[in-house]
């Protein structure tokens, strides 16, 4: 019977810890926009600070933006390299060593 109380309140406790985290003021758990506007007016940032913060959050933008599209333009690449190795009955690595040797 001991053993069916402990782990009933283990289960309790659980339940608890994730309804705090749902509920919780923590940037890490902030999924919406309300649970981050929520954490932002926690902060009790001053405007300075405020100005701050939202330019080093649109720098961070930028950079993942600029990943994004790079990751992007070296999957065109490739596709297109895929591509004209079908086009020319090659192998993907006889194209990649024939475009080397033309580029030089």
């Amino acid at each position: 019977m001991s053993n069916k109380f402990d782990l009933q309140r283990a289960l309790d406790a659980l339940d608890e810890y994730g309804y705090d985290k749902k509920h919780s003021t923590d940037l890490e758990q902030a999924r919406t926009k309300p649970q981050m506007e929520k954490y932002i007016n926690n902060l009790d940032y001053s405007l300075k600070r405020l100005q701050l913060l939202q330019q080093v959050v649109n720098e961070a933008v930028d950079n993942k933006i600029n990943a994004q599209k790079q990751i992007e333009q070296v999957q065109t690449f490739k596709t297109k390299i895929i591509n004209l190795s079908r086009e020319w009955n090659m192998s993907y690595q006889d194209v990649l060593a024939l475009l080397a040797t033309r580029s030089k």
